[in-house]
């Protein structure tokens, strides 16, 4: 069976009843007492012995098996089915998403869980240590599953930040390299999946925050309140990358442009500098018999003072205006 861990709470307290998947109806449970049971990556035949033992929707049990949902927040009768995407790094840069499910009810709460490593491990044991917030019922533990979840955002975005970072401050110096404008890109691919995939976690927290639901009382919205704040804050630093990554192709190809700009303008200051003894030069070089000065003896000197002082001047002219 894909048990992960299947315990009853009574009053905020565990107790050592031994919960199974079997596939029986059952019986309801005193008003301070609830199931949890988290199965993952189960088969549809062990989904269809838990949909029989608690009664779930076949819609929602059908959700639970799609790995490929995105989060969402449904109501059948008295239960309540919410859908999460998880999120962490893989191979590189790459962003690997799974799904986590919870069927609440108002004595159970059955998670479902594809495609994640993080295990509810330490869910369990934060919340079992709060034996008076554990009392509240399955709300408070879904707020806790959920901020799990939302908190296993912050390592990404802190990677792809330093990563946005040092891109940015190598781009002030030098023109990025085709392998760093690929990389660019495949990070905006990247941020705009997240945003795709993980960005309706915002809905689904503040719906929970906010609207009447079966299951979740009125006391308990405070706590989801605090998931959407760290959604919010989440999509947020995503989406500041995103319009990071952009402005870097576009604020290194100003600079580029600029340098370059730079040097043509230093190229072209030369080039009127150095024609001035080519024209002088090319002129004295034709070879006429009758020329200005060609006789004269001081004429070499002379020309040769007229092209360094030309030269000089203009030299001096481009260094004022900032061309040299």
């Amino acid at each position: 069976m894909p048990i992960i861990a299947a315990r009853r709470y009574s009053a905020g307290n565990t107790e050592d009843h031994v919960l199974t998947l079997d596939g029986q109806p059952r019986q309801p449970l005193p008003p301070d007492s609830f199931d949890w049971i988290g199965l993952c990556e189960p088969t549809a035949d062990e989904m269809e012995q838990a949909r029989r033992q608690f009664d779930l929707h076949p819609l929602a049990v059908e959700d639970a098996l799609n790995p490929t949902q995105l989060p969402k927040v449904e109501v059948y009768g008295p239960a309540l089915f919410i859908v999460a995407r998880t999120a962490e790094l893989g191979d590189g840069e790459t962003i690997v998403y799974g799904q986590t499910a919870l069927f609440l009810g108002r004595d159970y709460l059955v998670t479902v869980r594809f495609g994640s490593s993080r295990a509810h491990n330490p869910v369990r044991e934060r919340v079992e240590a709060h034996t008076e917030r554990l009392a509240e019922g399955v709300d408070y533990v879904a707020h806790a599953i959920l901020d799990f979840i939302v908190d296993g955002f912050q390592p990404i975005i802190d990677r792809f930040e330093d990563a946005v970072q040092a891109m940015e401050e190598r781009a002030i110096d030098t023109f990025p390299q085709p392998s760093t404008i690929r990389r660019i890109f495949r990070l905006r691919r990247q941020i705009r999946r997240f945003e795709r995939i993980a960005g309706p976690m915002e809905e689904v927290c503040e719906r929970l925050a906010t609207a009447d639901l079966p299951v979740i009382d009125p006391g308990a919205r405070i706590w989801f309140r605090d998931v959407l704040d760290h959604s919010r804050r989440a999509l947020a630093r995503m989406r500041g990358l995103k319009e990071t990554l952009a402005s870097i192709v576009e604020t290194a190809g100003l600079l580029e442009q600029h340098r370059q700009g730079e040097m043509t303008r230093q190229l072209a200051a030369w080039a009127a500098i150095l024609a001035v003894p080519t024209a002088i030069a090319g002129i004295y070089g034709m070879n006429f018999e009758y020329m200005p000065e060609l006789r004269w003896r001081y004429g070499y000197f002379v020309v040769v003072g007229l092209i360094g002082t030309i030269c000089l001047g203009l030299w001096w002219r481009f260094r004022r205006i900032g061309w040299l």
